[in-house]
């Protein structure tokens, strides 16, 4: 097993359990439940499989449904951001700034990687939201929700990767 391998299945063990465990029980004003287990998918390689990705981001989010009892919410967000991962990061990046083998979150601007987190946390948070609400008239529940969570999970999110991953 290569070190890319295990990093990764550490990082999603590591962050399901964080979440499952410590995250799922933290309510800020009585709303605001950072969901950081995304994280394991803004960091996944991009030179793997897209196959890959999809299933583990669908296993991911299913295994977060699965202790919230939260009937696939979660997966079918967490799935849907890590199917837009890299048309985002085309738009983020630019083509010519693109390199597939190269790239980490850490050795790009950190205005573009602010971006990019921002971009698919907002997008993974009002999926999130709306299919736990699924209701038009809870729209400004929706968004309220959806931003007031995202910035806490945006701060989670960019304090966590400076602090736990390398810079190459």
């Amino acid at each position: 097993m290569n070190n890319v391998v295990l990093n990764n299945s550490i990082r999603f063990i590591g962050l399901l359990l964080l979440q499952v465990l410590i995250l799922n029980h933290v309510n800020l004003f009585g709303f605001i439940n950072p969901l950081l287990y995304i994280v394991w998918v803004l960091l996944f390689p991009i030179k793997k499989n897209k196959s890959a990705i999809l299933f583990l981001s669908f296993l991911l989010g299913l295994s977060v449904d699965f202790f919230l009892d939260s009937g696939g919410i979660h997966a079918a967000a967490t799935l849907f951001i890590a199917y837009i991962r890299l048309p985002i990061l085309n738009t983020v990046l630019g083509k010519s700034d693109f390199d597939y083998l190269l790239f980490n979150i850490r050795s790009i601007a950190f205005i573009k990687a602010l971006s990019f987190i921002t971009i698919l946390t907002l997008i993974h948070h009002f999926i999130v939201f709306s299919l736990e609400y699924f209701s038009f008239n809870a729209i400004t529940s929706i968004m309220y929700n959806t931003i007031l969570t995202g910035i806490f999970t945006i701060i989670l999110s960019v304090l966590g990767i400076i602090l736990f991953t390398k810079k190459k």
